[in-house]
């Protein structure tokens, strides 16, 4: 009992906090509930990021439903990055069954059915509001990083840029950048080099094949207009409620360039375009990254570089990023000892390299009085998680099992009928899925090259004339000034000289036999 007490108390100091809050569940000791023992979350420590991990089907993604509730409840705005497209049932209300009743009995409250505002997006043809972003946007830095371009080749991307932005030229999608790399390494070869500095062909040539290599796995969907604004991100509904936008990528798990592609642009944008705000009472956009470990496995350098950079530097913009996995091991460690909050469910010991995990897992957790965490993490079941946060001055709260709350809204998928009529009510459908092509590099350099080749036209065909001629008269003088020319020119004046002679009778031995009659 002194150690239930000791437990409930630890908890209650833990998890209360002066600022907002939600619930997320209730503590466990023993494998039971401990009434009272409820586990919140500080809405002010939300953008200090955080990490779902857990073995598949012991509810890392109902997690994420409950945590994305919460905020949205906040006046919080959430993303979704939808890997496996099980999270589009957030749009629609839930609906009660016995084994939700048991567990509120179990936690405390009252399970009350709920649908919430939401947005479906697409990077692809998947249905939902298209996200763009121009080339000229998304800048020579970032590009030659998804490109993985050498520093030689980066410096050429650079330059090509600072080209089009002299002589005006919009790069706005890849054919724009796919025109201005032909021009610089053939017609416009010369004119570049002069003012801008030596271009290496064969530079050029990699750069495309590149560039190719990304359009296959249709990045071309993704550069383009309209641009995405990040603000239709953080938006407030109606009735208070914090927008979620789900991002549906189910079809570009084969296609890793294309999300390294979207998530360099996206975190590229926030970074920029939104100011500082240092320490806020709740964050202003909060973005969730379904199976993460699919990134981290197939990223490039660079979009792992960047990823570092932004979880370190992002929260003072008041952006929360949440990362959701398998194994907590799949998060560079760069990443993760940047994560404030950790939901942890259960973890699976069938190999001995899985249980050299799970040791390294519970090395990562605060160490506790009542627990035997390593042991803990194989027998935790389903929908329940070992958690820790941050409280508001930034200390890691006491460790706790915990059996979370259920999602409020669908716990399924929408159907093709739903999904069809919530993007027909969306308002950023109208903005943004119109296809638009402006005269932009592709166009103008076109134009440029057609209005050449008719003027060099008429000259090309005088020089060819003029040429054949000189050909003609140079084929004639050097037929005449040829050795066996001159031969046969002698030998003819001979035998005209020989035959005029003779009829003169003057032509030697032979004018003597020679007669008229």
């Amino acid at each position: 009992m002194a150690n239930q007490e000791a437990f409930l108390q630890s908890i209650q100091n833990g998890y209360t906090f002066k600022g907002e809050s939600f619930k997320l569940g209730c503590a466990m000791l023993e494998g039971q509930v401990i009434p009272g023992a409820t586990v919140n979350l500080p809405l002010r420590m939300m953008n200090r990021h955080g990490l779902v991990a857990g073995a598949t089907g012991t509810g890392k993604t109902k997690t994420i439903q409950i945590i994305a509730e919460g905020l949205s409840d906040a006046s919080v705005p959430v993303l979704l990055m939808d890997i496996k497209g099980d999270l589009s049932g957030i749009a629609a209300k839930g609906s009660d069954n016995p084994k939700i009743q048991e567990r509120y009995q179990k936690i405390g409250g009252e399970f009350v059915p709920q649908s919430f505002p939401t947005e479906l997006l697409s990077l692809s043809n998947e249905k939902g509001v298209r996200l763009r972003a121009t080339v000229s946007e998304f800048g020579p830095v970032l590009l030659s990083k998804i490109l993985e371009l050498n520093d030689t080749q980066a410096g050429l991307v650079a330059m090509l840029f600072k080209f089009c932005d002299d002589e005006q030229l919009p790069l706005l999608d890849l054919k724009d950048f796919k025109k201005v790399l032909q021009f610089a390494s053939d017609e416009g070869k010369a004119t570049l080099e002069k003012d801008y500095g030596k271009i290496s062909t064969s530079s050029t040539g990699t750069i495309l094949r590149k560039v190719i290599e990304l359009e296959q796995q249709g990045a071309d969907l993704f550069f383009g207009e309209k641009s995405f604004e990040v603000d239709d991100l953080m938006r407030i509904n109606e009735d208070g409620r914090g927008m979620i936008s789900i991002l549906r990528v189910t079809d570009i798990q084969d296609r890793p360039k294309l999300f390294s592609t979207f998530m360099l642009s996206l975190l590229a944008e926030l970074y920029a375009t939104m100011p500082e705000e240092g320490d806020m009472d709740k964050p202003k956009l909060v973005m969730f990254i379904d199976e993460a470990h699919l990134i981290f496995q197939e990223a490039s350098d660079a979009l792992l570089q960047q990823i570092e950079t932004i979880v370190k530097l992002i929260r003072s913009k008041g952006v929360g990023i949440f990362f959701c996995t398998q194994n907590p091991m799949d998060v560079p460690a760069a990443v993760l000892g940047q994560l404030g909050l950790k939901v942890q469910h259960a973890l699976r010991a069938f190999t001995a390299k899985d249980r050299k995990t799970i040791k390294e897992t519970a090395e990562n957790y605060p160490l506790s009085d009542f627990y035997d965490t390593a042991t803990l993490l194989t027998q935790i079941g389903t929908g329940e998680a070992l958690i820790t946060c941050l409280n508001e001055k930034g200390i890691p709260t006491p460790l706790a099992a915990t059996m979370l709350v259920a999602p409020r809204s669908r716990m399924d998928i929408l159907s093709e009928q739903e999904i069809d009529a919530l993007i027909s009510k969306s308002k950023l459908t109208q903005k943004y899925n119109q296809t638009i092509d402006n005269e932009s590099a592709y166009e103008i350099l076109s134009e440029k090259l057609a209005v050449a080749a008719k003027e060099e036209a008429p000259a090309t065909k005088e020089r060819r004339s003029s040429g054949r001629k000189k050909e003609e008269k140079s084929l004639l003088d050097s037929i005449l000034s040829s050795s066996a020319a001159r031969q046969a020119t002698r030998t003819a004046t001979n035998m005209i000289t020989r035959s005029i002679l003779g009829a003169l009778g003057l032509g030697g031995k032979s004018s003597k036999k020679s007669s008229w009659f």
